[in-house]
């Protein structure tokens, strides 16, 4: 099954992930020791991640490096960038407002 970025970064777990392989691979080992839950847990984490194009898991002699692959998560921005411009202009027009107000 083919999953979106959005299914990444729905999950605060896969959140902290992210952020713990965006300073440098890891080993799912090393992964896994920043949380309290079992390693199949981790690993099904990690297995979401990879499907959606986050992440890329190679073996490195016995073990299993994560790396960090952020490319997909320019569909985030891209997304986000509609809401930004939104929210930008209706920030803007309350400032006008509350300084017209004073």
């Amino acid at each position: 099954m083919r999953r979106d970025v959005f299914q990444a970064i729905a999950d605060p777990t896969r959140r902290q992930i992210i952020g713990l392989l965006a300073a440098g691979s890891l080993n799912v080992n090393a992964v896994a020791q920043h949380f309290e839950m079992s390693r199949p847990a981790i690993s099904k984490h990690l297995r979401i991640l990879t499907e959606c194009g986050i992440i890329v898991v190679h073996d490195q002699g016995r073990e299993r490096i994560c790396s960090a692959d952020f490319n997909k998560l320019r569909e985030v921005d891209k997304w986000l960038n509609a809401y930004r411009k939104f929210w930008n202009q209706k920030l803007d027009s309350l400032g006008d407002f509350l300084n017209q107000s004073k």
